[in-house]
């Protein structure tokens, strides 16, 4: 099975959500969080189930830090989806894949 989630950094980001032609969900986390790593599984369900209407990608806080600071994340997991390039929704902290959907349900 194809990897459903890729990883972007400060190099990629702005070509990644830039050339995107569905909105784009990113997830800020990092390695050392333990929140970010229970819904990974979650955005893998979703990015397989919405792989025509929605890009996951993942930024590592670590390994990005000026993406990071340039959108104010304060606290991970941070979701972003954004839609022709712009920010259109955050979500901060874990939340179940209901409620994740549900949130990002009206900008597909």
């Amino acid at each position: 099975m194809p990897k459903s989630v890729s990883s972007i950094d400060d190099n990629t980001f702005n070509e990644e959500i830039g050339s995107a032609t569905t909105p784009v969900l990113v997830d800020f986390w990092a390695e050392w969080c333990g929140p970010c790593k229970m819904i990974a599984p979650i955005l893998e369900e979703i990015a397989g189930d919405h792989s025509e209407t929605l890009k996951i990608l993942k930024l590592n806080v670590d390994d990005a830090p000026s993406t990071a600071q340039r959108f104010g994340v304060m606290s991970i997991p941070t979701l972003i989806l954004f839609k022709d390039g712009e920010e259109a929704k955050r979500i901060i902290g874990a939340k179940p894949k209901g409620a994740i959907l549900d949130d990002i349900t009206p900008f597909l």
